[in-house]
C-alpha cells in the first residue's frame, strides 16, 4: 500500500475547486427558478386615471385619490391651505412629493375623519405615499427610506378600571 502525501498546497487545489463547482450550481439554480428576471409591478390605476390608497394615524383614517395634474390637494372639499392652516401640517402633507421630486405634478383629493389635525395630516400623508406607490411602483424605494409607507402603530392607550386615567392613580389619604 502507498500512502499519498497531502500537502497544503493539495488542500487548496481541492478546495478552489469545490467552490468554483458550488458556485457554478448556484448560478444554474436561480437562472432555472426564475428569480434574477424579476416581474415588474404593475401599477394600479382605476379607469379614471386615478390612484387610490388608505392612510392612517392615530386614530384619523384618510382616503386618497392622486392623478396628474397641476398639485392641487383638496381634503375634505376644502383647499390644503384653509384645511391645514399650521404650515408645518401642510409640510408633513407634501413630504411624499419632496422626498420623489414630484412637486406640482399630481392633484390629490381625499376625504379624512377622525382623530385630531395632526394624527390627519400623517393619515394623508400616509395615503398619499401608498397611492404614489401604486401609480408609480419605482417610487417606492425612496419613500419606503424615508419612512412614510410604515403605519405609524402609536395610539391612545385605553383606560383602566380602578385608574383616573390609563396610568394616573386617584390621590392617594393615608389617614
Amino acid at each position: 500500500m502507498a500512502e499519498e502525501k497531502k500537502t497544503l498546497e493539495d488542500l487548496k487545489d481541492i478546495t478552489s475547486e469545490a467552490q468554483t463547482q458550488a458556485a457554478a450550481a448556484a448560478a444554474a439554480s436561480t437562472t432555472e427558478a426564475g428569480v434574477d428576471d424579476a416581474a415588474p409591478v404593475e401599477p394600479k390605476i382605476d379607469a379614471q386615471g386615478r390612484s387610490y390608497a388608505t392612510g392612517k394615524r392615530k386614530d384619523a383614517v384618510a382616503r386618497v385619490w392622486i392623478k396628474p395634474g397641476k398639485g392641487m390637494v383638496t381634503i375634505n372639499g376644502r383647499d390644503q391651505q384653509v384645511y391645514f392652516a399650521r404650515p408645518t401640517l401642510r409640510m408633513v402633507v407634501n413630504q411624499p412629493f419632496d422626498v420623489t421630486s414630484r412637486v406640482g405634478q399630481f392633484d390629490v383629493v381625499c376625504t379624512v375623519k377622525g382623530g385630531g389635525l395632526s394624527g390627519q395630516a400623517g393619515a394623508v400623508r400616509h395615503g398619499i405615499s401608498k397611492a404614489l406607490t401604486y401609480y408609480e411602483p419605482t417610487l417606492r424605494p425612496p419613500l419606503k427610506a424615508a419612512g412614510f409607507m410604515t403605519r405609524d402603530a402609536r395610539v391612545v392607550e385605553r383606560k383602566k378600571y380602578g385608574k383616573a386615567k390609563a396610568r394616573k392613580s386617584f390621590q392617594f389619604s393615608k389617614r
